[in-house]
């Protein structure tokens, strides 16, 4: 999403409040291509246009998010007068992703989409868009819609962060912009991406796109991603792999999960496999 100038005169609605700009995205690798060489065995997944390769040292599980406000009904994705259904269908194969993920002690970030509670962070732009039934910020069954804090903000019990599994709070549709999801990649020297999560042809495309601005190199796990719009589902995991891997590599979850299990079983400190509902790290 655009960042709006913060100078600019708000809408007509006395509802919207003034727009402060967050600040500048994290910093990111500054050289990603010329990444320190890993000790682990890299594995290869069988992926479009040609396999996906990954080491556990150097990779991340991205879900990205995986929130009430838009796979639960009474949430920002029905007020738009979307299916949640169509969304729900990815939480069984990315709940069994994440759990071979956390036995094999792969880093795993979780992200969500959300303004702070008087909206500073919400352009005024972002906040009359379109016609939904109930707006950011309006209330609903599980409290202000895509305001921090809330229960409809927050991610999904099948797949909640355990302890030590960064939590990203983004304002926008991209997990770098105005957020510490490039340092936090940086300092565990991750260089590869495997996303999952939800919206297919909005956040995740966003997120795949800036990191491959980057230099980091992604795998889109194609049914762990969900559209409410079925056409959009298979247009964006089209593009993705498009000439050439324009912006990464496309697979199955089967695919993923078959070359993880040849990887060593390893254990990243701060994680607790299988333990649920513990407090996550929380990065904004």
């Amino acid at each position: 999403m655009p960042e709006t100038d913060p100078t600019a005169p708000e809408p007509s609605s006395p509802s919207a409040p003034a727009f402060s700009s967050p600040p500048p995205s994290a910093p990111v690798p500054s050289s990603p291509s010329a990444p320190v060489p890993s000790s682990a065995p890299s594995a290869s997944v069988a992926a479009a246009p040609y396999p996906f390769e990954f080491s556990l040292d150097d990779t991340a599980l991205v879900i990205i998010d995986m929130q009430r406000d838009f796979v639960e009904p009474g949430g920002f994705g029905e007020s738009l007068g979307n299916d949640v259904d169509q969304l729900r269908t990815v939480i069984p194969v990315l709940a069994e992703v994440l759990e071979k993920c956390r036995s094999a002690g792969l880093l795993v970030i979780h992200t969500r989409e959300g303004h702070l509670p008087d909206l500073s962070d919400c352009p005024p732009s972002k906040l009359a868009r379109g016609n939904p039934s109930q707006r950011i910020g309006d209330p609903s069954p599980n409290g202000r819609i895509l305001i921090r804090g809330e229960k409809g903000h927050d991610i999904v019990p099948e797949l909640y962060p355990i302890d030590g599994e960064p939590v990203i709070d983004k304002p926008g549709k991209g997990a770098f912009y105005a957020t510490d999801f490039g340092s936090i990649l940086a300092e565990r020297g991750i260089r590869r991406l495997v996303v999952t999560g939800v919206t297919t042809e909005v956040c995740v495309h966003t997120t795949v796109r800036e990191a491959n601005d980057r230099g980091f190199e992604c795998l889109v796990l194609s049914d762990c991603v969900g559209s409410y719009f079925p056409e959009f589902q298979r247009v964006g995991l089209e593009m993705i792999a498009a000439q050439g891997g324009i912006f990464g590599w496309t697979a199955p979850a089967s695919a993923f999960l078959s070359a993880l299990a040849g990887q060593a079983h390893t254990h990243v400190p701060g994680q607790q496999p299988l333990t649920a509902l513990a407090d996550p790290v929380r990065a904004g």
